[in-house]
């Protein structure tokens, strides 16, 4: 994983718009639990894809883009939460869902790649 793969540069577009939401959320719609939730998922997703171009093993390698992928089903949820409750429009619902969710299915491409080599 290096830092232009395209699973880095989709995380990474994905935490940019996610610490937008997040400021929008808790700037103009007081909204500070969900919100903070979503900002951890979101921005984690691509921090542990940056670890796992560090990684020394395989298997720490595979370990870090388990956790991308868990964090990207983790931002998924605070993003139904969030549209659920109102607190997010449809429209920029649907744009942030497609983003996380095509990000999980490369994630899982990877993760299931990785596990089968070992």
């Amino acid at each position: 994983m290096i830092p232009n793969s395209i699973a880095y540069k989709k995380a990474f577009d994905l935490a940019v718009e996610i610490v937008k939401v997040y400021k929008n959320l808790t700037e103009d719609r007081k909204e500070f639990v969900m919100s903070k939730q979503l900002l951890k998922a979101g921005t984690s997703i691509g921090a542990n894809l940056a670890e796992a171009n560090g990684a020394i093993s395989q298997a720490d390698f595979s370990a870090k883009i388990s956790i991308s992928y868990k964090e990207s089903l983790e931002t998924k949820y605070w993003l139904d939460l969030l549209n659920t409750t109102h607190f997010l429009e449809q429209t920029l619902y649907d744009k942030l869902y497609q983003k996380a969710d095509e990000l999980s299915k490369i994630l899982f491409s990877i993760l299931k790649k990785t596990r089968i080599k070992q």
